[in-house]
């Protein structure tokens, strides 16, 4: 690696999400969300942990905004929790909770930190979930209503409204193999989670800009999975896993159709009928920016001993011994070991996969801007004697993958930006308080934080907007 810097205006930040900081879970009219609700389902989460408290964002907003201020950040992914604004999903919006939401922009305004709220990631109010959830177009009409509040309450100081965070993950941990909220096995019918996502998408990104105007800044964030094959005879296995794991949500929202060969695959276990008329021109919505979302790879190959991923990869990231696979359609397709090193979630490290889903999305959209929205890593983090956290495997990730950014940047990319997940250490959703990404130590007794070695590193590169050489060796397991 050499001295890399990045271009004029390029956006540094951090993320989270509601569910995994904010805490205050039944304070100050909050409803229940499906994840209150399977959190306490019993073998749902490691040790049986809940988000009741998280690192207590809720009533630390202060505290936590001075730490972005301390590292320079140039912009905060946060998103809004819906239950705290409508405790049912519909009805009218509680104060408080857009109080919350308005304190939180003002703080991070005044801290000259740009605002960049999703509106949904993961947390869905469990009245809309005892209604059907997903499955049930209606709760894509109750999200564009949702967000017509908050874009009427932030409009005028968030500076990029994001739909949805992840909604594979949404539909497919949460409704086909059950290892997310709500905690569902429906089969071939969670492809109606997947088309009201997307539904939901597109009315909730025309609802923002029916309150501020056209030219709103509205993207998405999309887990896009980077699959290879060794042999050309396995390639028709990775494009059955790409359609199942990108294209049900790139090439709609992106150009307005269902691949075709989607549909055929999987009209065994649908008949797509929940796919109406006008649906499609509703979901294609222009985007400021399109969000990506990266932290590894997977491998396939067609064989007859199949296997599901190894609980922790990615390709089966909440999927627990008894599960159902996410990988509708795709029961003859095995999924290999991937070499090292690894993350402490047993994830793969490959930059190199981030570069080539970055040029492969820029040759296929040219015009239209990217962002990464989420990267980073887990690690079994240790407080040294002297008080700090030396998490040199973590630096070494993160350079590896922003040296992969700059490269397909050269090579013609349109990269506004880059969030690294995660600001903080936070509920880790099925894994609980297990693992911890965050670059700010959160002790889970004190709640007191504390700067990681990364985190100082990552100051220096928003500083400088410049990615210097590593010079230590990764230790990663």
């Amino acid at each position: 690696m050499v001295s890399r810097v990045f271009p004029e205006g390029f956006v540094w930040g951090a993320a989270t999400a509601s569910y995994q900081i904010e805490g205050a879970a039944a304070e100050d009219g909050r409803g229940p969300s499906i994840w209150d609700t399977f959190s306490r389902v019993p073998g749902a989460v490691l040790d049986g942990h809940t988000g009741d408290v998280a690192a207590d964002h809720y009533h630390r907003v202060p505290e936590d905004v001075a730490l972005m201020r301390e590292l320079g950040l140039d912009a905060y992914r946060f998103s809004i929790a819906w239950p705290r604004i409508q405790p049912t999903g519909s009805g009218p919006a509680v104060r408080a909770g857009l109080d919350f939401y308005s304190r939180l922009v003002d703080e991070l305004l005044a801290a000259d930190i740009a605002p960049v709220a999703t509106l949904y990631h993961w947390d869905l109010p469990q009245a809309l979930e005892d209604e059907g959830g997903w499955m049930n177009r209606e709760t894509a009409y109750r999200f564009a209503d949702y967000a017509a509040i908050m874009a009427t309450e932030l409009g005028d100081r968030v500076a990029m409204w994001t739909t949805l965070n992840e909604p594979w993950c949404s539909a497919f941990l949460g409704y086909t193999s059950g290892g997310h909220a709500p905690g569902r096995t429906e089969g071939g019918a969670s492809l109606a989670a997947v088309h009201h996502l997307n539904l939901a998408h597109g009315l909730a990104a025309r609802a923002v800009r029916g309150v501020l105007g056209e030219e709103a800044p509205v993207s998405v964030t999309l887990n896009l999975h980077v699959t290879r094959a060794d042999t050309p005879a396995d390639a028709a296995a990775k494009a059955r896993i790409d359609r199942i794991a990108n294209e049900v949500f790139l090439q709609p929202m992106m150009e307005g159709s269902y691949p075709e060969q989607l549909l055929a695959e999987t009209s065994h276990l649908t008949d797509w009928s929940f796919v109406r008329d006008g649906d499609l021109e509703t979901i294609a919505v222009p985007l400021e920016v399109l969000g990506v979302n990266y932290y590894s790879t997977g491998r396939v190959r067609t064989g007859t001993d199949v296997a599901l991923p190894e609980p922790g990869t990615p390709a089966a990231d909440g999927h627990r011994a008894g599960q159902a696979s996410p990988w509708l359609g795709c029961d003859d397709i095995e999924w290999l070991k991937q070499p090292g090193p690894y993350t402490a979630m047993g994830w793969n490290v490959d930059p190199q996969g981030m570069t080539d889903l970055l040029l492969e999305l820029h040759e296929r959209y040219p015009h239209q801007p990217l962002m990464i929205t989420e990267n980073g890593a887990a690690f079994d983090d240790v407080v040294a004697p002297d008080g700090r956290i030396h998490d040199e495997d973590r630096v070494a990730y993160l350079a590896g993958h922003l040296e992969a950014v700059g490269r397909a940047i050269d090579a013609g990319a349109d990269v506004r930006g880059y969030f690294l997940w995660s600001l903080m250490d936070n509920y880790e959703w099925a894994y609980g308080y297990h693992k911890r990404f965050g670059m700010i130590r959160v002790d889970y007794d004190t709640l007191e934080r504390t700067l990681k070695d990364s985190a100082h590193w990552y100051r220096e590169v928003v500083r400088t907007s410049t990615l210097q050489p590593v010079e230590i060796a990764p230790r990663l397991g």
